[in-house]
């Protein structure tokens, strides 16, 4: 049982490396970098040129508590609240960093929020 772990924490570090290589923030065009846990959702907007994260946001901050529905749902707020603070500091768009997650569920919900809100991808 052990080793499946071990081989599945393995398989997803492999999986963040390869989209890491890939996707690159700038302070005109930074990394929406979205990460996930079984209840909550966590978003960043980071300059990777400067090392700075610009915009951070979680689902389990106190602008979330009371909201209503399931956890793709409030992802999608999450995401337009992001979007809007983002707007608030002047970034127009971003590149999208999915981590080792699919493109599907919470982590769809959160790009579909920020482009509701106005980011571009």
């Amino acid at each position: 049982m052990a080793d499946k772990n071990i081989l599945k924490q393995k398989q997803a570090l492999r999986r963040r490396m390869r989209v890491r290589n890939i996707v690159s923030g700038t302070a005109e065009r930074p990394r929406l970098t979205v990460a996930k846990s079984l209840k909550n959702v966590f978003v960043q907007l980071v300059d990777d040129e400067r090392g700075v994260t610009l915009v951070g946001l979680a689902s389990n901050s106190a602008s979330f508590e009371a909201a209503k529905g399931n956890k793709s749902a409030i992802a999608k707020q999450v995401g337009k609240k992001l979007a809007e603070l983002a707007k608030a500091k002047g970034i127009e768009s971003v590149v999208f960093d999915r981590n080792q997650y699919r493109f599907h569920g919470r982590i769809k919900a959160v790009a579909d929020g920020a482009r509701e809100g106005g980011l571009k991808f």
